[in-house]
């Protein structure tokens, strides 16, 4: 009996020649123009029924809301479809250069939070699909992206391909100046926000014009979201102690949702949990978290494609009532790459955990793993991290052209930047070459991905119609 492939990196040594060798030799299995194509195989599945696969192991109840808010618009559609997606990108050519995938590389993937130095960084933020793989998966669902949100703000078909086609430039580029680097000088390299602003800054001519000054000003109430303006809104006091505040469906308290008893169960496993969530922890990290006790749960649907996983809030205090630390339990399936890649060599709370640690230049000090016995009676991964601390994306329907092409280039920096920490930079610098004939094929993909994006989302809001899928809007 063979044994499944497991996916995981394996980082290929050499003289820098040799891995510029191995880069183009790459070109010969898929030749850089090969990316243009897509066309959907005469087999392909309904978008429908791999929505509905992943329905499966989601919670019945909270799957309306998923769906209304798909069906809001293509982009909306485009953001929750990453299985979708996943399905099609199996059908087209591969280079074989791998490297840590975020798995669903679109705009608002990308975002601000603090880092443990407090300052506030510019990098991906999501994690849920991560897995190893070809890198031009995660440029050609970015490019793609891109190519949705144009169309979604009314962009002429013009403007759309200027933007794309100068995000994937930027990709190229940016690799190649990583592949000419340090190792070290790759892992150090990160961006902060307000460095990010400076260059906005430079440029002031297109800030005014492409609403980035709308995107400063976002940025800025971000850099105050943190524990304790979560735990300002999300708590109340009851009976002289801080509860969750109940707001369903969005937010519901655990004493709501499993009844006094469920409460009760919660609360005598609680130091279990915080245990066995504390040893994936680095020591020092293991005794700040063991300075906190358990006050309260509340289930919280959080995202647009995620609506349906189990997602906790979890409150802690500290010192007294006034140092409240509130985590994010999410819970982690297997990756939607897996069925085409191999499965993860890790369990999936790790394997978000560690790729989120691979590709983010610094990430949250709470970062962590669980799994355990769910109110269900059945076991479930989760992965851990503070609520907020600063995270936000921006609001992509108030740029402009131009502003969403400075947007975009900020954003194909920092994906090369997570690529190149696994270790092929040269090999995919080399690929990619000086030429435009890479971005020039993922800009045809882009579209005709697209297009193809357009078509699913109708079928999706068909299917409301029909009554063979329940939607609840606006939620």
């Amino acid at each position: 009996m063979n044994e499944p492939v497991v996916s995981r990196l394996e980082v290929a040594h050499g003289t820098v020649a040799e891995r510029e060798a191995r880069g183009r030799a790459a070109r010969r299995v898929a030749p850089r123009s090969s990316h243009a194509a897509f066309s959907p195989s005469p087999a392909r599945r309904s978008p429908i029924d791999v929505l509905e696969d992943q329905a499966a192991t989601r919670v019945p109840e909270l799957l309306p809301i998923r769906y209304g808010r798909m069906a809001s618009s293509p982009f909306a559609f485009f953001r929750g479809a990453a299985a979708v997606m996943a399905m099609d990108l199996a059908t087209t050519p591969t280079s074989g250069l791998t490297v840590q995938l975020c798995g669903d590389a679109h705009l608002l993937n990308f975002g601000n939070y603090n880092s443990p130095e407090r300052h506030l960084m510019f990098d991906l933020n999501d994690f849920d699909e991560t897995l190893p793989g070809p890198f031009e998966w995660d440029v050609k669902r970015f490019a793609a992206s891109i190519v949705v949100a144009c169309q979604d703000n009314g962009f002429t078909e013009l403007d759309t391909i200027a933007v794309v086609r100068d995000a994937v430039m930027h990709y190229r580029q940016s690799m190649q100046g990583f592949a000419s680097s340090t190792n070290l000088a790759v892992w150090y390299s990160r961006l902060e926000v307000e460095t990010m602003l400076e260059g906005l800054k430079a440029q002031s001519a297109a800030v005014r014009a492409g609403g980035i000054k709308e995107v400063k000003r976002r940025t800025s109430k971000f850099a105050s979201r943190d524990n304790l303006q979560a735990f300002s809104r999300l708590t109340e006091i009851v009976d002289g102690r801080p509860r969750f505040r109940s707001e369903p469906p969005l937010v519901v308290p655990i004493v709501e949702l499993a009844g006094e008893a469920g409460a009760e169960w919660v609360t005598s496993e609680a130091e279990r949990i915080l245990g066995d969530y504390r040893r994936s922890l680095e020591d020092d990290r293991t005794m700040l978290v063991a300075q906190y006790s358990y006050a309260d749960l509340a289930r919280k649907v959080v995202g647009v494609g995620s609506v349906g996983t189990r997602a906790w809030m979890t409150l802690l205090l500290g010192r007294d009532h006034q140092d409240p630390l509130i985590l994010q339990f999410k819970e982690a399936n297997a990756s939607v790459l897996e069925p085409y890649l191999g499965r993860s060599e890790h369990e999936p709370g790790r394997r978000v955990v560690a790729g989120q640690r691979l590709m983010q230049a610094t990430s949250d000090i709470f970062l962590g793993w669980y799994r355990g016995r769910g109110l269900d009676g059945t076991d479930h991964d989760f992965y851990v991290r503070q609520l907020r601390d600063g995270k936000g994306s921006i609001d992509l329907s108030l740029l402009q052209p131009v502003g969403m092409r400075l947007y975009a280039a900020v954003c194909a920096w920092t994906l090369a930047r997570a690529h190149a920490r696994s270790g092929a930079r040269v090999a995919i610098a080399a690929y990619l070459g000086k030429g435009r004939t890479f971005d020039d094929a993922l800009t045809e993909f882009a579209v005709e991905y697209a297009a193809q994006n357009v078509r699913d989302h109708a079928e999706l809001v068909k299917a409301i119609e029909s009554g063979r899928i329940v939607a609840q809007p606006g939620v």
